[in-house]
This record gives structure tokens, C-alpha cells and sequence, in this order.
């Protein structure tokens, strides 16, 4: 499900999510998998990527409705996520998300929690659990804002619409269109390793984040207990 390859030479961790039979949607293991991915690496670049035409779906449905609509369950798997995506965020290394295909939901919000995004020309992105009554509550609400402005943010998150890689660039959702976005991993990764860390940790000083993730999860929590037949009903 998570795949790790080391390179040694250059200090890059490949950290590829491998159910492609899914579009590369986590579980509840997978998401655990990831994490501790992430937190064992001490390369100076993690390449985090999707195998096959996605790079990651997002939540597992299989796994949102066996919450069976429980608020208390369905917080604690927001937390989950939240807590993979500050793996990422707060990870020494730089974090470097090639995306190609598909980036929706939770795998968007998890892109949004690495350091640089790459995208290849035949990327797309989106947010599209307003058409179904959820959102994203793996971090996307505190980092979308930030990433590409609150107005882009409002728009994108309430209307549910993908966009491709022109539009995502011309955002902010990522900063390069690439053909092999791993490239540009092997790019940072020739540069001094003690340097990458002190420019990661003091671009991305930040505050006040615990609370913005708290009150996201509550209220995603509020949306699985009221919507719960409507999720369950994707399913059928």
C-alpha cells in the first residue's frame, strides 16, 4: 500500500502510495503507513508520489462510511489525516509531491502539506466532497487559504470543480508543470542538506494551527453524523 525506495546517493526517500486499483485512496493502515513512512525518513528530499493514473484519491469511502455516521469516530479519522499531514509539514526533510492524474480531496490536502508541488501536464485537482455533503478535514481548510488566497480558496472548495495544471499553476496550488516532476526533487536534493532543513523551518514557521485543525475536524464530524445515508449511499 506504501511503497519506501531509498536513494542513497542523492538523500531522497521515494515514498510511492500503491493501490492504483483505487486511485490510490488511503485506509485507516494506509494512513498509518504513510505516516510512519514520513517519520522514519532521515534523507534530506521525500519524494512523495501516486503509482498508476492518480495520485491519490483521498479518504477511502469504504472507510468514511464504516464510521456509520458516528461523530466521535469520525473526528478522531480526521484527526488521522491531520496528523499525517503535519508529518509531512513539520518532516525535516523537504517534501516534494509529484503529482500527475488526479489530486482530490484528501490527497490535494496532503500535496498541500508538502513543501514543493510538481505537477505534470496531465494533472488534475479538486475538492469534491461539497457534492456529497463533507469536505476535506485532513488540513485542507488551514492550508488551502494559505496556499492560493481566500478568495481562490472560497471559490474552488464551495464550488467542488476540478482544474488542470494551467489553472492550478496560475492559483498557486502548485509551483511547476513538469513531465517528470521528480526532477525537481533531485534538483533540491544537490543542494546542502543543513540548509534545506533551516530554510523549511523558518519559511514554515506558523501558528495558532492546532486550533484551526481542532474546530475542522469537529465540524467534519458533524457532517459524516448528518449525511451519513448519503455516504453510504455512494457506495451502493
Amino acid at each position: 500500500m506504501i511503497d519506501v525506495e531509498i536513494d542513497a546517493d542523492r538523500s531522497i526517500r521515494t515514498v510511492t502510495i500503491d493501490r492504483p486499483e483505487t486511485r490510490n485512496a488511503l485506509s485507516i493502515e494506509g494512513l498509518e503507513a504513510l505516516e510512519s513512512a514520513i517519520d522514519d525518513a532521515d534523507e534530506a528530499v521525500i519524494y512523495l508520489h501516486g503509482n498508476g493514473p492518480a495520485f491519490c484519491a483521498g479518504a477511502d469511502l469504504t472507510a468514511v462510511s464504516g464510521l456509520d455516521g458516528d461523530r466521535e469516530r469520525a473526528v478522531e479519522f480526521a484527526r488521522l489525516g491531520q496528523r499525517v499531514a503535519r508529518a509531512i509539514e513539520d518532516s525535516p526533510a523537504v517534501v516534494v509531491a509529484g503529482i500527475d492524474g488526479p489530486a482530490r480531496g484528501g490527497g490535494l490536502e496532503f500535496a498541500l502539506a508538502c513543501d514543493v508541488r510538481v505537477g505534470t501536464p496531465d494533472s488534475t485537482y479538486g475538492e469534491p466532497g461539497v457534492t456529497f455533503g463533507l469536505f476535506g478535514a485532513w488540513g485542507g481548510t488551514v492550508r488551502l487559504p494559505r496556499v492560493i488566497g481566500e478568495g481562490d480558496a472560497l471559490e474552488f472548495a464551495l464550488s467542488g470543480r476540478a482544474v488542470d495544471a494551467e489553472e492550478a499553476r496560475r492559483m498557486g496550488l502548485i509551483s511547476r508543470i513538469e513531465a517528470e516532476p521528480r526532477t525537481v526533487a533531485e534538483e533540491i536534493a544537490a543542494n546542502a542538506s543543513d540548509t534545506l532543513t533551516v530554510l523549511k523551518r523558518r519559511i514554515r514557521d506558523d501558528s495558532e494551527r492546532a486550533t484551526q485543525e481542532r474546530l475542522e475536524a469537529q465540524a467534519f464530524g458533524d457532517l459524516v453524523e448528518s449525511h451519513a445515508d448519503d455516504i453510504n449511499a455512494l457506495l451502493e
